[in-house]
């Protein structure tokens, strides 16, 4: 029990580390690197990846695989894991009240999130569909796949600057997103293995 409130110390000390750095012009750019919408051609293209790779068939597999992901990354998580943890958003923890930085919404008010935040379901979808599209794509050139994971280290990372997770929120949503995009790679692989030898 004193291992975990240690732990839970130490994530509030980073967050508030984190959080506590911030700039107007930051603000504009980790608002909108948040939103799922703004990255819909980043999406787009990874698709095109995939067809041009497997062809139409291994195409709709992937539409599949990715739709399990993110049934098991975004709605199980929250059902299973969320809504049972039930631990609160650092903006609704009443001993950071005042200390923690929160960028406006489009309405203009301060953005804090559900009541309930581990895990961080934003860091488990990204890093799902990041491994997942890995996996199938390798061998890609290294400064690609190291752009792939800086792009989504900076969208997990949003979710502490904009003080709606914290590090431990998002690092669990990261490990568990990796292990389902390791999952359904694999089922997308043995599925089309199993069509060839059919």
């Amino acid at each position: 029990m004193e291992f975990l409130q240690s732990l839970d110390g130490l994530d509030r000390s980073l967050f508030l580390w984190l959080n506590g750095h911030h700039h107007p012009v930051m603000d504009v750019v980790m608002w909108y690197s948040s939103k799922m919408t703004t990255w819909l051609l980043v999406y787009l293209l990874m698709l095109y990846a995939v067809f041009r790779r497997y062809g139409m068939n291994g195409f709709l597999i992937s539409l599949a695989c990715i739709s399990l992901l993110l049934f098991t990354t975004d709605f199980l998580a929250v059902k299973l894991v969320k809504n049972t943890v039930m631990r609160l958003r650092p903006g609704y923890n009443q001993e950071l009240e005042g200390l923690i930085h929160f960028v406006k919404d489009s309405n203009g008010n301060f953005y804090k999130g559900g009541k309930f935040g581990f895990f961080s379901n934003h860091a488990s979808n990204y890093a799902g569909i990041i491994t997942y599209f890995l996996l199938l794509m390798r061998p890609l050139k290294i400064w690609l796949s190291c752009l792939i994971i800086l792009w989504g280290l900076g969208i997990v990372y949003s979710r502490i600057y904009l003080g709606v997770h914290y590090p431990g929120d998002v690092l669990a949503g990261v490990l568990y997103g990796i292990l389902a995009g390791m999952l359904y790679s694999g089922v997308f692989k043995w599925y089309l293995i199993r069509r060839v030898s059919a």
